[in-house]
């Protein structure tokens, strides 16, 4: 399988390393500091293992995070976002500021 280059267009470019509605959920989570595999899913309430592992992969192929194993019994693998992936703290700020400035909706009457 061959890798597709990533768009020219920086939203779309964007929306191709953070697609899917866990991609930035993720990152929040990574935000607060390295997280444990289990921890992550803990904190996602209805992500399923498979989505979580395809996206902390695709996150580590493009440099937004980096994966630690720890030569430990039973063994122990954190994942921390990098500095990369730390400039996302502005955006996802950024996105939950303007998305907290939307009003309700008012009922239909």
């Amino acid at each position: 399988m061959t890798n597709p280059c990533l768009p020219e267009c920086g939203v779309a470019r964007f929306l191709a390393l953070l697609n899917g509605p866990w991609a930035t959920l993720v990152v929040r989570e990574l935000l607060n500091g390295p997280r444990r595999f289990t921890e992550l899913r803990e904190a996602l309430t209805g992500i399923s293992p498979h989505t979580l592992t395809s996206r902390l992969r695709q996150f580590e192929k493009y440099g937004i995070v980096t994966r630690t194993a720890y030569p430990e019994i039973p063994p122990r693998v954190e994942y921390r976002l990098t500095p990369l992936g730390e400039g996302l703290r502005e955006v996802l700020d950024a996105m939950g500021t303007w998305a907290m400035s939307i009003p309700e909706p008012v009922p239909a009457e």
